[in-house]
């Protein structure tokens, strides 16, 4: 149900009723005790407007408020001391704005994906390597210092894989740091 959803806002379904776009409080507590009974450790992927890979601003709403409802709905209704039942993992956090992920994780998100956010930071690497030694990359020979000058310190894989790496770091850094978890072990 969570699952069907995720795929029903993928999809652009902006006239659907809202319940039918997002995870209400009442499902996201019948999956907390399914999985309760199984383990004490799990994490659940609740529909708060949260989608894989990236969308122009306005296409996707995050409704962090809903993991809020969720957290308020299973402690009232399981009579518990605690006020974050819940573990929410927030899939599809690539491109989300920064407020909207300190909401969520004030909610209980505990595990953001951002795969997209870093596969775009590699690449940009190499694309940015590429933008600045481009007459270094023409041939094994020749370039802006002279016609007879080799050029394999600039093509060379481990040069631009590392320029690669070097922003999609920066990328995880930034992450970590949203996510207050920068400098902490696990």
């Amino acid at each position: 149900c969570i699952r069907d959803r995720y795929q029903r806002r993928v999809h652009g379904n902006t006239n659907a009723d809202n319940s039918r776009l997002y995870s209400q409080p009442e499902e996201v507590y019948k999956v907390w005790k399914e999985l309760g009974a199984i383990s004490p450790r799990f994490t659940i992927a609740a529909a708060f407007g949260n989608v894989h890979g990236v969308y122009a601003p306005g296409n996707v709403v995050l409704r962090p408020e809903i993991l809020g409802a969720s957290q308020k709905y299973i402690k009232e209704k399981e009579n518990l001391t605690t006020d974050k039942p819940v573990l929410f993992v927030f899939h599809g956090g690539s491109g989300s704005d920064k407020a909207k992920i300190t909401e969520a994780l004030s909610h209980g998100v505990v595990k953001m994906n951002v795969d997209t956010d870093t596969q775009w930071a590699y690449w940009d690497g190499i694309l940015k390597f590429y933008k600045a030694k481009e007459g270094y990359l023409q041939g094994q020979i020749g370039n802006p210092d002279g016609e007879s000058k080799p050029n394999k310190k600039f093509y060379d894989p481990r040069v631009w894989l590392r320029a690669a790496e070097e922003t999609m770091r920066d990328r995880v850094i930034e992450a970590l740091t949203d996510l207050g978890a920068l400098g902490k072990l696990a």
